[in-house]
């Protein structure tokens, strides 16, 4: 019970130091912002905020590894029947999930908005989402040529790969120029994304 509590204590000092980090990145500009002044907007201590994140490049994607964890559970747990696509679209979906129910924001849409904003238009920010695209990809190509050790090499793994998270980021991309930040249409055009390049990996 105890250690509950603690476990529950650190994830909402976390969120909170999230939740602190984007609204300041957006009041007064990601560059202007250090970690410092994120640790005395959320009332807590410099060295509690360093405790959490190595800097504040990392705020911003803290549930990647949250998102590396889901995905890997995923494809290292797929039935013997599974194919490729159907592995990826269960990848998308359980990730998906995640995102729109726990983490920081699930709850609260304008501070989600904001962060997709920042994401969008905030070139260190932009830099910083390559370098973790580039690493969650290899990543997960490993995990697949793994678990599909008989229908995958490393060529068609990160080929594969690439096909799942490289849709779903243009889509996506795509649907914050022609929609905004509407949410459902963001939701949907990303799906589309997926079912397009899922069919492309049919013979996987």
């Amino acid at each position: 019970m105890d250690e509950t509590r603690r476990e529950r204590k650190k994830r909402e000092t976390r969120d909170l130091l999230i939740r602190t980090a984007i609204r300041l990145f957006t009041e007064q500009g990601y560059e202007q912002t250090t970690g410092a002044q994120i640790a005395a907007a959320a009332d807590v201590a410099t060295k509690t905020f360093f405790n959490y994140f190595p800097s504040k490049e990392h705020v911003l994607f803290a549930d990647v590894e949250r998102f590396y964890g889901l995905a890997l559970e995923v494809i290292a747990d797929r039935a013997p029947d599974d194919t490729v696509p159907q592995v990826l679209r269960r990848t998308y979906d359980r990730v998906i999930a995640h995102y729109l129910t726990q983490g920081p924001w699930a709850e609260n849409p304008e501070l989600k908005d904001l962060y997709q904003r920042l994401l969008a238009t905030v070139p260190a920010v932009q830099a910083k989402a390559l370098h973790v695209m580039s690493d969650s990809q290899r990543r997960i190509a490993d995990a697949l040529l793994k678990a599909f050790p008989d229908r995958l090499d490393p060529i068609s793994a990160a080929a594969a790969t690439g096909a799942f998270m490289g849709a779903v980021q243009a889509a996506g991309l795509a649907s914050l120029e022609m929609y905004g930040e509407a949410e459902q249409e963001h939701l949907a055009s990303t799906g589309r994304a997926m079912d397009i390049a899922m069919r492309g990996l049919e013979s996987l």
